[in-house]
C-alpha cells in the first residue's frame, strides 16, 4: 500500500474531486490517496464521491479550516 498527497487547499467545488478522481485512476487498489482541502463542503462532496465510485473514505478530519480526507482505492 502505497500513500500519495493532493493538496487541493484555495480551490472551490468540484476542482478537489476531480483532481482527486483523476489520481486515483492512477493509483492501485489498496493505495491511500490523502487529500488537503478548504473548500467547507469537500467533507460532504468526498463522503458523497467515495459512496458513487466504491473507494472508501477512511477519515475526514478538520484542523485550523483545513480538511483532510484519507481514500483508500478499492476498484
Amino acid at each position: 500500500m502505497a500513500r500519495h498527497q493532493l493538496d487541493a487547499k484555495g480551490l472551490r467545488c468540484p476542482l478537489p474531486v476531480l483532481r482527486a478522481q483523476k489520481i486515483l485512476k492512477g493509483l492501485a487498489p489498496g493505495d491511500v490517496l490523502e487529500v488537503q482541502a478548504t473548500d467547507p463542503g469537500a467533507p460532504k462532496d468526498f463522503t458523497t464521491f467515495c459512496t458513487a465510485t466504491g473507494n472508501r473514505l477512511l477519515s475526514n478530519t478538520e484542523d485550523a479550516g483545513v480538511f483532510r480526507i484519507d481514500i483508500e482505492k478499492r476498484v
